[in-house]
């Protein structure tokens, strides 16, 4: 499937939410989920018909208890895949309303990278490498950076940055890369809406294709 970017939506775009819930047992046994990119492959499969297209919905996967929890940030309206019992498919339009607050709680799962642009021997080279950004320090200025691009800000202070460990990927059946996954908790305050609006629906951050960059919001009363 393609996994290229997301193009930036107008503003007028309808966003939808979508939320599964699927048993463990199930995921390993019955769909054969190994990692995040297998349950990407699966969710292009709510959205049917649409080979050779960009991608355009963001993923992100946490473990419930003895369940998966995968939510779906998306412009098409997605269909129930077969896989999916009934009862364990959610989807609705999310108001415009929504993203009018000037202030939310979040939850960002990321892959924070920095860009070296020297080898081993400290040569320069053109394109440079990523690395994992690591310490609380630099995932902070992360944060603050991306942020800063995305039309709001965060209170470094009440920020917490929670480790979630390496995330190893397949792909045609052998092991592919990994990617350091951290989650991000805080309050942000908007500071551009329509900014803060396109970066919800295009993610922030690097990987999105293998379930970082989809912002969890819950408006701040």
């Amino acid at each position: 499937m393609n996994t290229v970017s997301i193009p930036a939506p107008p503003a007028t775009d309808a966003l939808h939410l979508t939320r599964i819930l699927v048993p463990y047992e199930d995921a390993v046994r019955l769909l054969r989920i190994r990692d995040v990119y297998d349950w990407h492959q699966r969710v292009w499969q709510a959205f049917s018909g649409r080979d050779g297209q960009a991608r355009d919905f963001l993923i992100r996967v946490d473990r419930i208890e003895e369940a998966y929890r995968v939510v779906i940030l998306s412009h098409t309206i997605p269909s129930k895949p077969d896989w999916c019992p009934t009862d364990c498919f959610a989807s609705k339009p999310i108001p415009e309303d929504f993203f009018r607050h000037s202030q939310y709680q979040f939850s960002l799962l990321a892959n924070p990278t920095r860009k070296v642009r020297s080898n081993a021997l400290g040569e320069r080279t053109k394109n440079g490498r990523r690395l994992p950004v690591t310490g609380r320090e630099g995932l902070i200025d992360w944060m603050q950076r991306k942020a800063g691009e995305s039309g709001f800000s965060v209170r470094s202070e009440a920020l917490r940055t929670i480790p979630r460990g390496r995330e190893y990927f397949h792909k045609d059946g052998h092991a592919h890369g990994t990617h350091t996954a951290v989650e991000f908790q805080g309050q942000l305050s908007v500071i551009d809406p329509d900014r803060f609006r396109a970066a919800v629906a295009t993610g922030i951050g690097s990987a999105k294709a293998f379930g970082f960059g989809l912002l969890i919001l819950s408006p701040a009363h």
